[in-house]
């Protein structure tokens, strides 16, 4: 029971297979031969509210345990009123075997056998595999179970303070340095470890490092429980200031008070100067170029002293120096991602170059307890200052000008960690003078008047391996590589989740990586994973959304709704337009809430109007939004933006394809926000970055049962399909969406789809497939009435019997297409008939007449402005042109109809155009230029794995000479 629950049977494990089995065994275990009454089983089973099932189901579970457990022993579970009884021999069950250990490493202990503390203490830890009952949710989180669980992590936690001592006794503390600096900050309350910790720190030679320790204990001693630290503490505590060796500091200056004279000092001897950073993070890794950036800031000139002055180079009665306005440095990022930690590891770099002391304070901004205020903050930097308690002032704005006097004149660092917003520390800078201010916080603060900012992503790739490997060791992480990269990928670059999973697998040597990589699956318990004692990722976002959720803002109120509705779409990132419809909000409101996302650092903006979750707050998000927003609420914010989608890709595809007849709009209000596009370059460019977010709309429409935007979705990518049919994706979306028309019947849909899945055919060569659906939507459109989609069809049919050949047949449908354009008065659509006219012309030998035809069409598209269709034109009319053997002519269209492609990033478009060029140059006895144009369309071919243009390309480089 010491991590997933397993069965041995002495050979091998037994698998013990489905949740209510697992839980019945456990429950069982947890009282082990003694009688477990049936409803208490039943309740841990189901929990308070019963199935009607539950008596036959439970009777069917008791049997299915039994025969599991026969190959362990005779009679294991017996039924005894009022409930069951499970029997286990001395030393069948981890749990009493490690607790038996436990004893004897306590006895042990108390008689001073280390080396049998030692030996007792290896033995019991070496039982646990992980997590009890982690695998039983949500029994693990019963009452019962989870005060089980709780003592035995006690418990554990108790043998490894025993182990501790023992190594401590043995000389082994440069050994435990590593696992106990991770077991204290994962128990930052908790003495004894703290204790061991300076102990270990002090006798490797790492002093200063142990100072901080009992400072940093101290300080969360008296800040969270009021309380100094416990006799054998102050003890270790002595023991390093009997044997610390280090160089006196020098007195610090006098304080001054504007208001109170130069005396308002503690008694006695002059104060040190304060130096008060919390320990440092043995495994810091990376963040090179942070680092950097922030020293440059920090070492900025310090100002001379003033003409006249006298006294020390710093500090000291005398010393003046020119006024100089400070400059804060702001290290702002998401909750997790390492801000603290460069703070510290910067200031200790620069300590030395703030004679007059180093002030550090945890602001605590985003706390479920509250931020500390000024008020304090400023009391207790004034007394750490030397200024005496009596002469405090009791306002706030008494005491500001209080602090500025005490450090007026100094080369003083003022750490400021995890502040709320800019009104929380204003109070507490100076407004001038020699010294620095490093202030980390969630929130950028550019509002902190000559602000610096410093922010920080996540740890790049190389730097998540190092400090993975530098946490449970090189050797450990290399043997499982693909679930190395499942964890690296799991931990998003964050370095609190690689810290909690480096800490696991330090703790636990006998996992394998897959078990943890299995574990961390997103949206399968990753958030609950990555947590290790009081450390938790997602605690750590708590304090950044909780804070917003209960501000007395409105618009951050507005903000944190905001983001629980983006975890709905949490994979994709949004503009301000899309989110407006998200939210059902202005797109001005959309915009003012997701810039104080990004503020708050619970959004990134990648480039301008887009705005993104990171992974892991991306999956807290979606676990916010199934907690705090109704189901009615998840659906129309849903609906708002596939609607959304549906319409704004309409839009795109009318303005790419200059399609001849549109789908008829979907019912309701329209979107005022919906994106605007110039030219089709645009368009093509926004349905090719939109096109993840759009294929998952039409998946979650399907899930809702809105095949009418299902559908409209997957043809409105027409536009895209005409210059990137040959990837396969509209393809794909086409399929999915008829799968989804034809479970809901939707007559409408089945007739748009088989119409442009015909198109899709069509444009592979996949003739066939492509005359079947032709002919089917057909059938739909006639049975309408619909003579304009009836006009289309039939010039898509006269385009497919020109493809296979058939020029008669191509003609007449041509012909009638042009017709019944002409009837309905589509006049913008006749160029397209004409074309398929040309073409039916071309293949009849009438070469002369069809360029004659292609020569009004591309006058009508000229005008049009259709760049797509002009350029397929005028590459046909170059080919006319070759082959009446106009050169000239036929590369003067052809390089036209090239340029277009190009700017148009049609990389299939760019293919076609080059191997007629190469056609063209082969005609004329051009080599060298045939054989160019084949090459870049062979290694188009290549680049982008479209088939048809390399075994093209392959076969005309053969040709040549």
């Amino acid at each position: 029971m010491l991590g997933p629950l397993v069965v041995h049977d002495g050979t091998g494990l037994t698998p013990v297979a489905g949740l209510k089995l697992r839980v019945l065994l456990a429950a069982l275990l947890l009282q082990a031969n003694r009688v477990v009454p049936k409803d208490a089983l039943k309740e841990a089973m189901w929990g308070e509210r019963l199935p009607s099932s539950a008596e036959a189901s439970f009777a069917n579970h008791a049997t299915r345990l039994r025969r599991i457990l026969s190959a362990t022993g005779d009679k294991r579970l017996l039924t005894v009123a009022p409930g069951y009884q499970l029997l286990v021999q001395d030393g069948e069950l981890d749990v009493e075997v490690f607790e038996a250990r436990a004893h004897a490493a306590g006895l042990a202990h108390c008689a001073g056998d280390w080396r049998a503390v030692r030996a007792e203490s290896e033995a019991a830890l070496g039982l646990w595999r992980g997590e009890p009952l982690a695998d039983l949710a949500p029994f693990s989180e019963h009452r019962t179970a989870s005060l089980r669980v709780h003592q035995l992590d006690e418990a554990r936690l108790q043998v490894r303070e025993w182990a501790f001592d023992a190594d401590l006794h043995l000389g082994r503390h440069r050994e435990i340095c590593a696992e106990l600096t991770a077991l204290a900050a994962e128990n930052p309350l908790r003495e004894t470890l703290h204790r061991q910790l300076m102990l270990a720190l002090h006798r490797s030679g790492r002093q200063a490092d142990a100072f901080e320790v009992f400072h940093a204990l101290r300080r969360s001693l008296v800040d969270e429980l009021g309380t100094e630290p416990g006799a054998d503490v102050h003890q270790a505590y002595q023991e390093l200031l009997d044997q610390d060796q280090g160089p006196e500091q020098p007195p610090a200056p006098p304080v001054r008070s504007p208001s109170h004279g130069p005396g308002p000092r503690q008694e006695g001897a002059a104060v040190s100067p304060p130096y008060q950073l919390p320990a440092s993070i043995p495994e810091f890794t990376g963040r090179q170029a942070e680092t950097a950036a922030v020293l440059e800031l920090l070492r900025r000139p310090v100002p001379r002293p003033a003409e006249g002055d006298g006294g020390r180079a710093s500090g000291g009665e005398g010393h003046r120096t020119a006024a100089a306005s400070l400059r804060p440095v702001v290290i702002s990022g998401m909750g997790g991602i390492g801000k603290t930690a460069l703070a510290v590891h910067v200031a200790r770099l620069v300590r030395d170059e703030f004679p007059d002391g180093v002030l550090y304070a945890d602001l605590r901004g985003f706390s479920s307890g509250g931020a500390r205020s000024a008020h304090d903050l400023l009391a207790r930097f004034l007394a750490d200052l030397g200024v005496r308690p009596d002469a405090l002032p009791d306002d706030t704005d008494d005491r500001a000008p209080l602090f500025r006097a005490a450090v007026e004149g100094r080369r003083i660092l003022l750490v400021l960690d995890n502040a709320r917003d800019a009104t929380q520390v204003a109070p507490l800078l100076p407004p001038d003078g020699p010294g620095a201010a490093l202030i980390t916080s969630r929130h950028l603060l550019a509002e902190v008047p000559g602000v610096m900012m410093v922010p920080l992503g996540p740890l790049g790739p190389d730097e998540q391996l190092t400090l993975l490997s530098r946490l449970c060791g090189a050797d450990r992480i290399t043997d499982e590589p693909a679930a190395l990269a499942d964890i690296l990928t799991a931990c998003g670059g964050l370095p609190l989740a690689l810290r909690i999973v480096g800490g696991r697998l330090a703790s636990r040597p006998s996992w394998p990586l897959a078990l943890l990589a299995e574990r961390l699956t997103p949206h399968r318990g990753r958030l609950q994973a990555l947590a290790m004692g009081s450390v938790a990722v997602r605690h750590t976002f708590d304090m950044s959304y909780l804070a917003m959720r209960a501000s007395g803002n409105d618009l951050e109120r507005e903000a944190a709704r905001a983001f629980r509705l983006l975890g709905l779409w949490q994979c994709h990132a949004v503009t301000t337009r899309s989110a407006a419809a998200l939210l059902g909000a202005t797109e001005y409101d959309a915009a003012a809430a997701l810039e104080l996302l990004v503020d708050a650092n619970l959004v990134h903006s990648p480039e301008p109007d887009a705005y993104a979750l990171h992974d892991l707050l991306g999956e807290y998000a979606a676990q916010r939004a199934a907690e705090d927003v109704t189901a009615a609420e998840q659906e129309s914010a849903v609906l708002r933006l596939l609607t959304w989608y549906a319409r704004a890709l309409a839009t795109a595809c009318a303005v790419a394809s200059h399609e001849t007849q549109s789908p008829p709009p979907l019912a309701g209000p329209q979107d005022p926000a919906l994106p605007v596009f110039a030219e089709e370059a645009d368009a093509l460019g926004w349905t090719k970055r939109e096109l993840p977010a759009i294929r998952e709309a039409i998946t979650r429409a399907g899930v809702l049962g809105r095949s009418d935007i299902a559908w409209r979705l997957a043809v409105g990518l027409f536009g895209y399909a005409t210059t990137h049919w040959w990837t396969g994706e509209w393809d794909a979306c086409l399929g999915q969406a008829m799968d989804i028309a034809m479970a809901h019947d939707d007559t409408l849909g089945r007739a748009w789809l088989h119409r442009r899945i015909a198109v899709a055919h069509g444009m592979a060569d996949r003739n066939e497939q492509c005359l079947e659906h032709l002919n089917t939507s057909l059938g739909f459109f006639t049975d309408a009435g619909d003579e304009l989609a009836q006009a289309s069809i039939l010039g898509n049919l006269a385009g497919l019997y020109v493809q296979i050949g058939d020029a008669e047949r191509g003609l007449a449908h041509a012909e009638r297409s042009y017709e019944l354009y002409r009837n309905v008065g589509s006049a913008a659509s006749e160029a397209l008939a004409l074309s398929r006219i040309a073409d039916a012309q071309e293949m009849r030998g009438e070469h002369a007449l069809a360029a004659v035809y292609y020569q009004k069409v591309i006058e009508a598209l000229r005008e049009q402005r259709h760049g797509v269709f002009l350029a397929t034109s005028l590459t046909k009319l170059g080919d006319i042109h070759r082959q009446l053997g106009r050169r000239e002519a036929a590369l003067e269209a052809q390089t036209e109809a090239l340029a277009i492609r190009r700017r148009m990033n049609d990389l299939g478009g760019t293919a076609d155009c080059l191997a007629f060029m190469a056609r063209t140059h082969h005609q004329f006895g051009e080599w060298d230029a045939a054989r160019a144009c084949w090459e870049q369309c062979l290694d188009l071919g290549l680049r982008h794995g479209m088939t048809q243009h390399i075994e093209r390309s392959r076969a005309g480089l053969a040709g040549l000479p």
